[in-house]
């Protein structure tokens, strides 16, 4: 049966913030509106004035006021995340839906946070020290279940800032290079079962939409697609659909790319990303990922204009 694509009034307006435009995921989200009746409008995040004024919370888009906007899709870049939020919290004030909300997407942001958070809900995580300084290395190591292990910086994407240390002199150098740089550092256990490989489940609403197997490029341990990775299409499991769903429940995204090692005993998830690329997602699938996103953006709208009105 041919999937049905629902229209919304022709006035409705979907505002994506993006820097680019021109960005794949940035560029199908906006066909996928135009393609459900929306009208489209792209913000950066970086040309908005923010006007604070007790009972009249106004952003202003490159000198004009932004206004009448039906719905927004944060697609916010790391390196301009307080600017984004910012305008993500400014919006919020004003009552627009968004998928995703500041406060979630600020967790997701930072993986200490989010670890934190995950696993204090029950969902299963690798083991994970925040290593501050102090104690003994080998003590560091035994908790995250032994060599090799992974090194991550507190903020980083793309694989940008994961180190693998095969020895405890190796783990001690990383640390305490990262330490004089000012850098916080989580020792994460190194999951062997899933060595050179990962699962991108794509969590959209109260689903997965679309999932693919990363695997990386030969002699490389990171397998994000940024880093010469390669997915393949994946129908989940029932318990790595259900992990996954959980982990962006928990974090309050309405939309996010999460990702999970399969270990022996089963999922754990590793990250969770609220402004998830989707290209390679799309093209090893063939699914219309961006019109999923597209249609909870509709469905999201619809909601808060019902509990509005009644």
């Amino acid at each position: 049966m041919a999937r049905v694509v629902r229209r919304v009034k022709l006035r409705a307006t979907l505002a994506l913030l993006s820097r680019k435009k021109s960005l794949y995921s940035s560029r199908r989200l906006l066909e996928a509106a135009r393609a459900r009746g929306f009208r489209t409008r792209v913000v950066d995040v970086l040309k908005c004035n923010l006007v604070l004024e007790s009972g009249k919370p106004r952003i202003f888009h490159r000198g004009k006021e932004l206004r009448g906007l039906s719905v927004v899709l944060p697609r916010i870049g790391a390196s301009v995340t307080a600017a984004g939020l910012a305008v993500v919290r400014q919006l919020e004030a004003q009552g627009v839906p968004l998928l995703n909300g500041a406060a979630a997407i600020a967790r997701s942001r930072d993986k200490l946070a989010a670890l934190q958070q995950l696993a204090a809900a029950g969902v299963r995580i690798p083991r994970t020290v925040l290593a501050r300084g102090g104690g003994e290395v080998k003590d560091l190591v035994a908790q995250v279940g032994g060599l090799p292990a992974i090194l991550k910086l507190i903020q980083g994407t793309q694989g940008v800032g994961v180190m693998i240390a095969h020895s405890e002199a190796e783990v001690e150098s990383i640390l305490s290079t990262l330490w004089d740089l000012g850098e916080q550092i989580l020792l994460q256990e190194f999951v062997a079962e899933s060595r050179g490989s990962d699962i991108r489940a794509l969590v959209v609403g109260e689903r997965v939409v679309g999932a693919m197997r990363r695997a990386a490029k030969s002699g490389e341990f990171r397998s994000n697609l940024h880093r010469g990775g390669a997915g393949t299409a994946l129908t989940l499991s029932r318990d790595y659909e259900e992990a996954a769903v959980q982990a962006a429940r928990v974090l309050g995204l309405d939309v996010a790319g999460v990702d999970l090692l399969e270990s022996a005993d089963g999922p754990k998830v590793m990250e969770v990303n609220s402004s998830p690329g989707f290209e390679g997602l799309e093209r090893a699938t063939g699914l219309d990922v961006a019109g999923a996103i597209v249609e909870e953006a509709v469905k999201k709208a619809s909601d808060l204009r019902l509990q509005a009105s009644g």
